[in-house]
C-alpha cells in the first residue's frame, strides 16, 4: 500500500555537517522548517545534494530518526534510501516506512554495471519485501551520470508490471526530458519529477508531478509561484538562480550560498570526499550571485 504521494516543489535538501563530517540534525531540522514555510511543498532528505552516499547507514538512520522525532510533517518528506548493498537499501527503506515518511527515493544498485532489468527487479523486490504492507510510496531515482546504472524506460515498465502501484513515481536527474516524458506516459498514476525548475509550468498541465531540485534549497518561493500560480516571471527568476551554478560543483556551491544567505558559516562544511570550490570557482559563483536581486534567495 502506498500513500497519496508528493507533488509540487520539492527541495533536494543540503545536509549540514559538523567539522568532523557527520550529519547535523539540529541545523537540518531548522532549515527544513524554513523551506516548508517558504515555498516548498515537500523535502527530499538524504538525496545526492544531501550527500547521502557519504554517510554510513547508522548516520543516515540517525538523521531519519531525528527528523521523525522533530514534529515535522513527514507526509511532506521523501527520503533517499538507495545503497549499493541490497540489504542496506532494504533496511533504510523499511525504517523510512516504520517512521512514517511519505516516500522513499531508491537509487538502483550502483557498483556493478551492465545490470539486467531482471537484476534491478530482484533488488527492488527485496526492498519492497522489507517494507511489507506498511504505508510507503517508492520512487525510483534515475541519475545515470553518477550511479552508472539507469532505470531505463523498459526497466521502469517491467517494475510497474511486477510491482504495480508500489512504484509511485520517479525522480529523473539525467536532464533528458524526452526520457522523463516517456516514463511519465507509462502510467497516468506514475508521478515523475525532473530535477530542473524549468519544467514547473509543464507540470501544471499534469505531465509531471513537479520538480525535485537542489536549487530549491534557495529559490523555493519563485518555484512555488511558478508551479501554483503559473507565474512566468517567477519561473524566469527561479531559472536565473539555477543558472548561477552552471558548470560549478553543485553541492559545495549550494552550501556556499547557504552560508551567505543564512549567515551560518557551518553550512560550508562538506562530508568527504567532497571539497570546497576552488578560488576560480568561487570567483565565478560570487560574480554571478551579485548579478541577481537580493530577494532571489529564500
Amino acid at each position: 500500500m502506498v500513500t497519496e504521494g508528493l507533488r509540487g516543489v520539492i527541495a533536494a535538501m543540503a545536509t549540514p555537517v559538523t567539522s568532523a563530517g557527520n550529519p547535523d540534525g539540529v541545523r537540518l531540522i531548522a532549515r527544513a522548517r524554513h523551506l516548508l514555510c517558504n515555498g516548498c511543498d515537500g523535502l527530499n532528505l538524504l538525496g545526492t545534494t544531501g550527500e547521502a552516499t557519504s554517510f554510513s547507514v547508522a548516520e543516515r538512520l540517525g538523521l531519519m530518526n531525528a527528523v521523525a522525532k522533530a514534529g515535522l510533517p513527514l507526509d511532506q518528506f521523501m527520503v533517499g534510501t538507495g545503497a549499493a548493498s541490497t540489504g542496506d537499501a532494504a533496511e533504510l527503506t523499511r525504517t523510512a516506512a516504520e517512521l512514517g515518511f511519505a516516500g522513499a527515493l531508491l537509487l538502483p544498485p550502483f557498483y556493478y554495471k551492465l545490470i539486467s532489468p531482471d537484476g534491478i527487479s530482484r533488488y527492488v523486490e527485496r526492498v519492497l519485501n522489507a517494507v511489507g504492507s506498511r504505508n510507503l510510496a517508492l520512487y525510483l531515482y534515475n541519475f545515470p551520470d553518477l550511479a552508472g546504472v539507469q532505470y531505463s524506460v523498459s526497466t521502469v515498465s517491467l517494475l510497474l508490471s511486477r510491482f504495480g502501484s508500489n512504484i509511485a513515481g520517479l525522480k529523473d536527474s539525467s536532464g533528458d526530458m524526452k526520457y522523463a516524458a516517456e516514463v511519465a506516459q507509462l502510467s497516468r498514476n506514475l508521478r515523475v519529477f525532473p530535477s530542473n525548475e524549468a519544467v514547473l509550468l509543464r507540470a501544471r498541465t499534469g505531465e509531471f508531478a513537479g520538480c525535485i531540485s537542489a536549487t530549491a534549497n534557495i529559490n523555493a518561493r519563485y518555484c512555488a509561484a511558478a508551479y501554483h500560480n503559473g507565474d512566468d516571471a517567477a519561473l524566469k527568476r527561479a531559472s536565473a538562480a539555477r543558472a548561477v551554478f552552471t558548470g560549478l560543483p553543485l553541492i559545495s556551491s549550494i552550501k556556499a550560498v547557504l552560508v551567505r544567505i543564512t549567515g551560518d558559516p557551518g553550512w560550508a562544511d562538506l562530508a568527504p570526499p567532497l571539497t570546497q570550490p576552488t578560488d576560480e570557482e568561487s570567483s565565478t559563483l560570487w560574480h554571478r550571485f551579485a548579478q541577481l536581486p537580493a530577494d532571489t534567495w529564500s
